[in-house]
């Protein structure tokens, strides 16, 4: 199940996106010299065109600011983050979280001290639902 946030957001279109959700909004010159695509030397085309599918996809907004566009995110990080989440445990755990979540204790992604953090944070979970 692929989502709308992210179906077809190519890894060079993810950077961009993580350029724009750092500034806000930006020109084609803003995102360019951006320290996330700077070390890549793309192209003030090859930026300008890649923005523009983007607004074709519908993830960013463009507006005319005197003779130059800038471009404005219309979806979140946390959104694609959540989308491209949810795809991996469907596609790769079979829908099931508990596996990601083992796998990532296994191969000591997760500390014991995040797990007791993540622990903290279900109970949290936890008490707010008991609270409804």
């Amino acid at each position: 199940m692929t989502s709308k946030a992210t179906q077809q957001l190519t890894p060079l279109e993810l950077e961009i996106m993580k350029v724009l959700w750092d500034l806000g909004e930006g020109s084609v010159r803003a995102v360019q010299s951006h320290g996330l695509l700077e070390s890549r030397s793309l192209a003030y085309n090859t930026v300008q065109t890649m923005l523009n599918i983007l607004v074709r996809k519908k993830r960013l907004k463009r507006v005319k600011c005197g003779k130059a566009y800038v471009y404005r995110p219309l979806i979140g990080r946390s959104q694609v983050n959540r989308a491209v989440l949810g795809d991996l445990i469907d596609r790769f755990f079979g829908g099931d979280a508990e596996r990601l979540v083992l796998g990532l204790v296994e191969t000591r992604h997760l500390t014991p001290e995040r797990l007791v953090a993540l622990q903290s944070l279900i109970e949290e979970e936890k008490d707010s639902n008991d609270d409804r």
